[in-house]
């Protein structure tokens, strides 16, 4: 039996008498605990022309073949209570016919997913941009659930309605890091065609599974989208032309690791026999990787990490065994197992917990333990939706981020700390920040005739 959830009594939480113009809740109705941004639901008009595909086509038809985030079931009670409009006049009935030009309206109960509540950090600023650090979990633009909690629609909120924030570059939810917002349209312009061109040097930094080879890697395999849908890219032949640079900063293998006597062979050759039986226990410890992308590709940085067998850490996506196998992708080529990857992908809903870093079943049981966001047995009390969980720490980031951009003639440079995981671990020494004095990974771009620039691309989420 699904358990309807009360909500607070407040403005948003009222069906609306008037669908158009839109409604838009001021101040945002933004709250917090737990460490999440949460934003309470509230009523939602999208409004949209007629598709040439739509025409003389009933309504709910076309609501439950090209809206399926929601069940039919919830589109007619929906058009029952007189939550459509056409051409700004309610409709009730679900056989009412789409025509061409017809503008339709859609008011929605919505439920936007939490984001970490963190301090969005200022680098720089002038009178034309800002440079900042972007929190892990926040999209950039307001994008499918995410509206609200967004970063465009968090800057505004907190410094004036009347202004727009202009992002210049973009970065994945899940990653951290480096953003240029523009102050002015200008100041937007400008810095946008200087990201876009080749005189813009980015670096990342990434937590990876396993031992990173030492010194600098290369990898330029091509990449290929394989599901927009699904997010999914991999490396093939006819993909786009890609180059990434690597060089490794540190390695932290585990404690139990580390106090084994190399020199007692009975272990030595335990641990052979582990990994020929249950190879993924070789990916034990984790390394932290400078990464500099030559080229723009999406999801370029993961898509290689993953080739070379050392994905991120906790990628939901490449870090998958579930989904790869228990070589995680390690040098495939090959697209004959694509759709195999695509169906499993598809099938991972919000009542499972991806098994990202499961790599032995001592790490994944403690994974399953974790908290993650899943559908529960509650309904909102509104609009009868089903109602998910909070997501848990694992699915409000990655360990990737956007840690560094220069102008490639050095007229201004800006970088953020390293972040907290890629600090060493309790007990270790490691690197706590880069300098140029330090960096042969410079020295080595710039004989690849690359200088550490990035060509421009159609989409700049190179994570």
């Amino acid at each position: 039996m699904r358990r309807k959830k009360g909500l607070e009594s407040n403005e948003t939480s009222q069906t609306p008498e008037v669908i158009i113009p839109p409604l838009d809740p001021w101040p945002r109705p933004y709250h917090y605990s737990d460490g999440l941004r949460r934003v309470q639901p509230y009523h939602y008009t999208y409004k949209t022309y007629c598709k040439e595909r739509w025409r003389g086509r009933p309504i709910l038809e076309i609501f439950e073949d090209e809206f399926r985030d929601r069940p039919v079931e919830y589109y007619k009670r929906t058009l029952e209570s007189g939550g459509f409009a056409i051409n700004g006049k309610t409709i009730y009935s679900p056989a009412t016919i789409v025509s061409n030009g017809d503008l339709i309206s859609h008011t929605v109960h919505r439920h936007e997913p939490p984001v970490i509540d963190q301090p969005i950090g200022v680098v720089h600023e002038d009178d034309n941009i800002v440079v900042i650090n972007k929190p892990a979990s926040i999209p950039v633009h307001p994008t499918g659930r995410y509206n609200y909690n967004s970063l465009t629609e968090i800057m505004s909120t907190n410094c004036n309605r009347a202004w727009m924030p202009r992002p210049c570059n973009r970065l994945d939810r899940l990653t951290s890091g480096i953003m240029f917002i523009g102050k002015t349209p200008e100041g937007a312009n400008k810095m946008s065609k200087q990201i876009a061109s080749r005189h813009v040097k980015k670096e990342y930094v990434a937590r990876v599974i396993g031992e990173f080879p030492d010194g600098e890697v290369v990898c330029e395999q091509p990449i290929l989208q394989i599901s927009p849908k699904l997010g999914l890219n991999r490396i093939r032949a006819n993909g786009k032309e890609a180059r990434t640079v690597f060089r490794r900063l540190a390695y932290y293998p585990p404690a139990s690791i580390t106090q084994v006597d190399s020199q007692d062979q009975d272990v030595e050759a335990r641990l052979v026999k582990q990994e020929q039986r249950m190879p993924w226990k070789k990916k034990q410890g984790y390394s932290i990787v400078r990464c500099r992308p030559v080229t723009g590709r999406t999801h370029q940085l993961r898509v290689h990490l993953q080739y070379l067998g050392h994905p991120i850490s906790n990628d939901p996506i490449y870090c998958n065994r579930r989904v790869f196998g228990v070589d995680l992708g390690k040098g495939d080529t090959n697209g004959d197992r694509d759709e195999d990857i695509m169906s499993r992908l598809n099938r991972m809903c919000k009542s499972e917990i991806a098994d990202t870093v499961a790599y032995h079943e001592e790490i994944a049981q403690s994974f399953r333990q974790r908290k993650a966001e899943r559908m529960t047995d509650e309904v909102c009390d509104v609009c009868e939706t089903e109602l998910y969980s909070d997501p848990g720490p694992h699915e409000l980031g990655i360990y990737l981020h956007a840690r560094k951009y220069a102008c490639a003639d050095e007229k201004w440079s800006f970088e953020t700390s390293l972040p907290l995981w890629a600090l060493p671990p309790p007990g270790y020494d490691g690197p706590n920040d880069t300098t140029l004095e330090s960096d042969p990974l410079e020295t080595r771009l710039r004989g690849l005739n690359a200088d550490g620039t990035t060509a421009s691309d159609e989409n700049n989420e190179i994570g």
